[in-house]
């Protein structure tokens, strides 16, 4: 089955052709010749995933899937949340949004967070969303150099390492984003 993936973070693309098996061929915004910042303008994780990809079927007339994360952390009322990407601004810069929790979090015990993925499928024009959620909390410090955005600061609850001192397939096997695809996985291969 062919899939486009509504996004231009490679390596949340990456990611999700490791998850899906061979059944699955996902092509890129860049496969299908898309380029654009696909706008996120919602404040629900759900709103601006499906928006995403509605702009893609719309303009392409393809299935395809989108989704959105967000760290939601409980001593900062839930965010970064929806603007996890920009929390420290609007140039995505990971190292950036990382000091600027663990800035806010400074002498604060609670360090509760969870990783929340919403995606989106739009299978024969049908809409279905699957969310995925990994509880844990936040670190003090950055540990490891695997992964990507906020991986080096968040350990999830019942492991004794962050997520990107894990191994790609450990991580995915855990994470928000591994469970939320199983979702769609599983939805895909029953509705054959």
């Amino acid at each position: 089955m062919k899939l486009v993936f509504a996004t231009n973070n490679q390596h949340k693309l990456s990611e999700v052709r490791k998850m899906l098996n061979d059944d699955f061929n996902i092509l890129s915004l860049t496969d299908i010749g898309f380029s654009q910042e696909i706008p996120e303008p919602y404040d629900t994780l759900e709103e601006n995933s499906k928006t995403k990809a509605l702009t893609i079927f719309k303009k392409f007339n393809v299935n395809c899937i989108a989704e959105d994360t967000g760290l939601e952390i409980e001593a900062l009322n839930g965010k970064p949340g929806v603007l996890s990407a920009r929390y420290a601004g609007n140039e995505r810069n990971a190292e950036n949004n990382m000091t600027k929790v663990l800035r806010n979090l400074e002498g604060l015990d609670n360090r509760n967070a969870q990783f929340r993925t919403v995606v989106t499928l739009i299978l024969n024009e049908s809409i279905y969303q699957f969310e995925g959620i990994c509880k844990g909390t936040i670190l003090h410090n950055k540990l490891g150099e695997e992964g990507f955005g906020y991986d080096p600061i968040f350990m999830p609850n019942n492991y004794s390492k962050s997520f990107a001192q894990m191994s790609a397939e450990t991580k995915n096997s855990i994470s928000h984003r591994g469970k939320a695809i199983n979702k769609l996985v599983d939805f895909l291969l029953n509705t054959r």
